[in-house]
């Protein structure tokens, strides 16, 4: 059962960093590259998708990592285990008070309603994306050598 409640952890944290890799690395350049009024839609789009499903995936992977910690508690590597769930704590904290303020807004922009400065708020969004994406991979890198 433990076996089974490790390999759903890692799958699940392990797809969660691949897609905000991929919006950090890949789709946001992308979108940088479009022509003004796209690059924002582009954004507001992803912002308003995203954003329905992150904050569950945030979640569910950070409870799975605590049921992780607790069933395994006297096995080898817990300690990776909770300090990888600490991390996930972290990431959860940083959107809430730092990327979901910023993402809120971003989502209901249009290029008629847009403030002034909204390619300023974007790279702070994005400043902001590439920290936590880090925080996700340590924890992730964590979870997989708790198995070792």
């Amino acid at each position: 059962m433990l076996t089974a409640l490790q390999v759903i952890t890692i799958v699940s944290v392990g797809l969660m960093v691949g897609v905000e890799f991929s919006v950090a690395f890949v789709m946001n350049r992308i979108f940088n590259a479009l022509p003004e009024d796209s690059d924002q839609l582009a954004r507001s789009h992803g912002g308003r998708m995203l954003g329905a499903v992150m904050p569950v995936w945030y979640i569910s992977s950070l409870v799975l990592a605590a049921v992780w910690a607790i069933a395994g508690w006297h096995h080898e590597g817990t300690g990776l285990v909770v300090t990888a769930a600490g991390l996930l704590i972290l990431s959860v904290i940083m959107s809430l008070l730092l990327l979901v303020p910023i993402n809120n807004q971003g989502k209901t922009w249009t290029p008629e309603n847009r403030p002034a400065d909204w390619k300023e708020q974007m790279n702070r969004w994005d400043r902001y994306h590439y920290v936590r994406v880090a925080v996700i991979i340590a924890a992730f890198a964590l979870l997989v050598t708790a198995l070792t």
